[in-house]
């Protein structure tokens, strides 16, 4: 095996092993990038030389990201390179100093290899410029979905990303890898570029859920245990409404064999209805929308024709909604908030697929279901991860399977805030026992 395969984990003992050392390591994700990046476009940019002679003076072992090579997406600050948020709004951007993230990703010893793509500003589910790491001709998935390819390619040990309606996830999912969106607030966005502050998430891409738990424990300063595989008592809340709605069958046929085997592993199953189900599409893009609109509103006035024109029309869009329309939405996230607060009396985690479909071949805008509904392939893919960044609930994406093209199929967790250490044991003890797809 390659050292660009190994997890972040398996790369951490060897470094403290002293069986290689970060230098060893950092070259051979060099020698990846190299070998994938003009097929698969993960990276705005690589600082090879940087990443080089960063990893050479790393001193004494300052934890599990000692000496591991990152990518960083490219809306997260780092000191004296651009943040351009693949956009050309962005041209001859310099940071002038280093995000939180960065920093403390820095202070642990992580290496950082580049900037990844976005999709324009964060604004999108696929990331265009990006491809598919399991097949290239499919989509990547959004808007960290450089993130999602470096790592499902071995072009970084892991990567960190922001989610708005899904875009750590919907990526992670699409591309076969593991994908955290942690509970609102929990990890700092100081030097990150907004999308929606109000639904903005940082959160790691990495290749098993204990390398998340790994980096997210580094993010907020503590460890977040793991646990084993035992689950008995944990009550796992199976949705009767909206997240089994419209779904491809390869994909449904995959998330409810691997709610069955939570209850192999103890856990007991509850059937659960979500609330406010009809109401969840326009207070997401309620908020989303004007807070997006705000934020570019004096770019948006300058150099419009800089924005890509998919992005462009949003924000325009965004221009016609009324004050009164915004407080509706904050005014429905809050009652949101409260019955999914009651949701979480009954239950301690929600399984639900991930995303309705694998990755579809790029350039296809719509997906047609069984019983003729037309849908939007990029609303398609927010559609089930939104929930949680309207209401700010931790949600954790894990491969489970395939279709049978060989697309990777994921099954997303969510949990009450602050129920981090659920998620990570519940979709753990998953990977314990070898139900996700081999790397």
């Amino acid at each position: 095996m390659s050292l660009a395969d190994l997890t972040l984990a398996e790369a951490f003992a060897a470094i403290r092993d002293r069986r290689v050392s970060p230098v060893e390591l950092v070259e051979d994700v060099l020698t990846r990038i190299d070998e994938v990046e003009p097929r698969l476009h993960a990276y705005v940019a690589v600082d090879a030389d940087r990443a080089r002679a960063e990893a050479a003076e790393l001193g004494p072992i300052r934890g599990p990201l000692h000496g591991i090579p990152m990518g960083l997406k490219d809306l997260i600050d780092v000191a004296g390179t651009a943040t351009t948020a693949s956009s050309q709004v962005r041209a001859g951007h310099r940071a002038e100093q280093d995000s939180t993230v960065a920093a403390q990703l820095k202070a642990a010893g992580a290496v950082l290899l580049g900037k990844t793509h976005t999709h324009e500003f964060a604004y999108g589910l696929t990331t265009p410029q990006t491809h598919n790491a399991r097949n290239p001709s499919r989509v990547a998935g959004g808007s960290s979905g450089g993130s999602a390819v470096a790592v499902a390619a071995g072009a970084a040990t892991f990567a960190l990303g922001t989610d708005t309606g899904g875009s750590i996830r919907v990526p992670a999912a699409l591309n076969g890898i593991v994908g955290l969106k942690p509970t609102y607030g929990l990890i700092p966005r100081n030097g990150v570029t907004s999308l929606s502050w109000s639904l903005d998430h940082v959160g790691p891409l990495t290749r098993t859920v204990e390398d998340a738990a790994l980096v997210l424990s580094v993010l907020i300063g503590q460890p977040v245990p793991i646990g084993l595989s035992d689950l008995t008592g944990l009550r796992v809340g199976v949705p009767s409404n909206y997240y089994f709605d419209h779904l491809d069958p390869a994909v449904e046929a995959a998330v409810r064999e691997a709610i069955d085997h939570l209850a192999e592993l103890g856990a007991e199953l509850v059937d659960v209805e979500i609330p406010m189900t009809r109401y969840l599409q326009a207070t997401h893009w309620g908020l989303m929308v004007p807070e997006a609109t705000a934020y570019h509103e004096r770019s948006l006035r300058t150099v419009p024709d800089q924005y890509a024109a998919d992005v462009r029309v949003l924000l325009e869009a965004g221009e016609l909604m009324t004050a009164g329309d915004y407080l509706r939405a904050q005014r429905a996230r809050t009652l949101m908030r409260e019955e999914w607060t009651r949701l979480f009396e009954k239950i301690d985690v929600l399984a639900a697929p991930t995303v309705p479909m694998t990755a579809v071949p790029a350039g296809q805008e719509t997906v047609t279901w069984s019983d003729g509904t037309v849908e939007a392939v990029s609303d398609a893919y927010v559609r089930l991860s939104a929930p949680a960044n309207i209401t700010g609930a931790p949600a954790l994406t894990l491969p489970i399977g395939e279709d049978p093209d060989g697309m990777p199929i994921g099954l997303q967790l969510l949990a009450r805030p602050h129920g981090e250490p659920v998620l990570l044991r519940t979709g753990h003890a998953l990977e314990r026992t070898r139900l996700t797809v081999s790397r």
